[in-house]
């Protein structure tokens, strides 16, 4: 065997790499683990950082959310209060077109009853003025002038003063 381990390179040389992986085992396996047992804890920190930065993340989107909801109601209070304003602002316009109405057409209809009053006392003047006027001319026909004159003006003063 000792021949076999003078000419043989290959024994040599697995020998040598066991010696060196012990060797290399006892002194880097402190500083190796330490690396990887550091590398592990930089990965556990980005680990809960990435979970802290997700949990804050929900939470805002909860908080934004409740805000958007709290906007949406708020929006449709404004929007039903306009609504019934607009409602409220129809009635009352529809209330005083009404009343303007009701003013405008008590005001029509007392103009017609002047204009009607006016134009009745304007044909009684007329049918009066007409009647005088036919009276005394028949008068004047049938008296003689003396007392024709006396009489048309008698009648023509008593009659003026009955009309007025």
């Amino acid at each position: 065997m000792l021949e076999l381990l003078a000419h043989d390179t290959g024994i040599w040389v697995a020998i040598s790499f066991v010696l060196f992986a012990f060797i290399a085992y006892k002194l880097g396996a402190k500083s190796v683990v330490g690396k990887l047992d550091g590398r592990i804890d930089e990965v556990k920190l980005e680990i809960e950082t990435a979970e802290r930065l997700r949990v804050e993340a929900q939470e805002l989107l909860a908080q934004y959310q409740r805000k958007q909801r709290d906007a949406d109601e708020e929006a449709k209070g404004i929007i039903a209060d306009a609504k019934e304003q607009a409602k409220a602002f129809k009635e009352n316009a529809e209330a005083d077109l009404a009343e303007l109405m009701d003013r405008r057409e008590v005001q029509l209809t007392s103009r017609i009853q002047r204009i009607e009053e006016n134009a009745i006392a304007d044909i009684r003047n007329q049918a009066a003025e007409l009647a005088v006027a036919v009276t005394t001319e028949a008068i004047i026909q049938t008296l003689d002038d003396k007392e024709g004159a006396k009489l048309a003006d008698a009648s023509i003063v008593s009659v003026a003063k009955q009309v007025n």
